[in-house]
């Protein structure tokens, strides 16, 4: 063999990091599996490697599911804004189609085409429709209401437990009582909703053993969802939930597309932000100077949530994205109806963009992290989390004063949702002697 001809090595490795040279056709590379739970306590590492190695790769989901995943700031910046690039579902190919199914049919489409699965002009017409409820003034004036609602959780903290669940106690309930808030959700609805119910956006198979009790959840689901809606025609207000059944009674959209976007709401309107207070109370947790530092200067919050946001965003994947027609993607040919992955936070640590990007500062120059996405996707309620957590992670640090760990890190339970991180659980302790809110 000639010492210019390629070998075996150098075979693997234009299949890995998707060279185009020699041209002689190649196998696809194996894809790289995202899950498991070292994968999910730390998937940077992982990313990191593949960012080396170049902004895009074949990936591996645990339902079967294979995408193109990219990694890179600059590449994920583009590929967000990327034109050619669509949410809608019908864009997939068989093969995707085939394992991609989020919700069992016939349900699929009654909650499905909401927001996040919807291209212009129809995406255009109903971003639109939601916008001005969450406009940063609009939820800076509600600031002050936000700070009532995370004390009086705080006040309601187990008086004589030793350790306290944060995720439990503050973190599942916070973000859903402010969301209820904004979007006009009245009580009486409010206080039904069940938490499990978000558990309906991962994939169960039909003959996973899981089925049936998915299936409950979804109908439960459905049914209070059917019952918002009849709820605010009966007794219309002035909040979003309202404006949404008008528009529907006035053709503006379909029964599906009102109930997907209720969903959304309900869903990626709490979710991410639960998981968002505890992926920054953990970062926190393991570094005690920067924590006590935030309690102290209180005015450092805003800036310390933007590169809490970057260190480790709760949204880590965004959602499926398809090509048209084959096309090249950073420079890898990429078929019609694939789907193509954005990993939020690998581009989040690129050190091309973040100097010392695994490093917890708090006095970064703040720039264009892409925690909230980019493009026209970019998370219409990105003005609300941020105020959220800002006020979540104020209440704590001063409330909870001594705030530390209450079992060893590897203990944290990491949620195995596909797209998201957080911990299901987070227990603390604090000195509940310099608490008076909590005597007695």
């Amino acid at each position: 063999m000639s010492r210019n001809s390629p070998g075996p090595a150098s075979d693997f490795l234009r299949a890995r990091l998707h060279l185009k040279e020699p041209a002689t056709v190649q196998s696809p590379p194996e894809p790289v599996p995202l899950y498991g739970p070292d994968y999910k306590r730390d998937p940077y590492p992982l990313y990191a490697r593949l960012r080396q190695a170049g902004p895009i790769h074949r990936v591996l989901f645990p339902s079967g599911v294979r995408a193109w995943l990219v990694t890179g700031h600059t590449a994920a910046q583009r590929t967000l804004a990327d034109p050619r690039l669509g949410k809608n579902h019908a864009l997939g190919n068989d093969r995707w189609r085939a394992r991609a199914s989020i919700m069992p049919e016939p349900q699929h489409s009654q909650l499905q085409v909401h927001l996040l699965h919807q291209d212009p002009p129809k995406h255009t017409t109903m971003r639109r429709l939601i916008t001005d409820a969450f406009a940063p003034r609009r939820v800076e004036r509600l600031r002050p209401r936000f700070e009532r609602m995370a004390g009086e959780l705080l006040d309601a903290l187990p008086k004589d437990a030793p350790t306290v669940d944060l995720v439990r106690c503050f973190a599942a309930r916070f973000p859903f009582q402010v969301l209820a808030e904004v979007i006009g959700l009245p009580p009486h609805l409010a206080g039904r909703f069940r938490r499990e119910w978000g558990g309906v956006v991962a994939p169960v198979g039909p003959t996973d053993p899981g089925r049936g009790a998915y299936e409950a959840l979804l109908r439960g689901l459905q049914q209070y969802i059917a019952e918002v809606v009849a709820d605010r025609r009966a007794a219309p207000g002035d909040g979003l939930l309202s404006r949404l059944v008008t528009a529907r009674d006035e053709g503006q959209l379909t029964r599906q597309e009102l109930d997907s976007m209720i969903f959304q709401l309900l869903v990626a309107g709490q979710e991410p932000v639960t998981n968002q207070i505890t992926t920054a109370l953990v970062a926190l947790l393991r570094r005690p100077d920067v924590l006590h530092r935030l309690r102290d200067e209180p005015e450092t919050l805003p800036a310390a949530v933007e590169e809490l946001l970057r260190l480790d965003s709760a949204f880590e994947l965004t959602t499926w994205r398809f090509l048209a027609e084959d096309a090249e993607l950073h420079g890898t040919r990429v078929p019609a109806g694939d789907s193509v992955i954005v990993s939020l936070c690998a581009a989040n640590r690129d050190p091309e963009r973040f100097p010392d990007p695994d490093t917890l500062d708090v006095d970064r120059a703040q720039g264009s992290h892409l925690a909230f996405g980019h493009g026209i996707h970019f998370c219409p309620g990105a003005a609300l989390a941020r105020v959220e957590l800002q006020v979540a992670l104020g209440a704590l640090l001063r409330r909870l004063p001594g705030l530390r760990p209450a079992v060893p890190e590897d203990q944290l339970p990491w949620i195995p949702a596909v797209l998201g991180r957080g911990v299901s659980r987070l227990p603390v302790a604090f000195d509940r002697s310099a608490c008076p809110h909590l005597a007695g």
